[in-house]
């Protein structure tokens, strides 16, 4: 990998093949299960470096967020628009069963 190679190369192509085989075979054998909802908000503000606070802002109401990051309420489809808007947080991840 740390070799220069050159692009088109017979050495760049048996590393591309390389690359893609180990990639197939770490997806069907250790695959990366999606994560919980809430997991990943909590996650998504931290990375972001954003309080609590600032979710109740995206969420609209303070007392959502709690109810929402407590297991109480679930999220709705105008809430997971928002997160996935505003937090970048994949649709697929938020509308899981949790």
């Amino acid at each position: 990998m740390q070799k220069d190679i050159k692009e088109s190369s017979k050495e760049s192509d048996e590393l591309e093949i390389l690359v893609i085989l180990v990639k197939d075979y770490e997806n069907e054998h250790f695959p990366i299960p999606r994560p919980n909802p809430i997991e990943a908000i909590r996650f998504r503000l931290e990375q972001m470096e954003m309080s609590e606070t600032e979710l109740s802002e995206i969420l609209g109401y303070r007392s959502r967020k709690s109810e929402i990051l407590s297991g109480k309420r679930k999220l709705n489809l105008k809430m997971i628009r928002k997160l996935n808007d505003v937090l970048h947080i994949p649709a697929e991840v938020l509308i899981q069963p949790y």
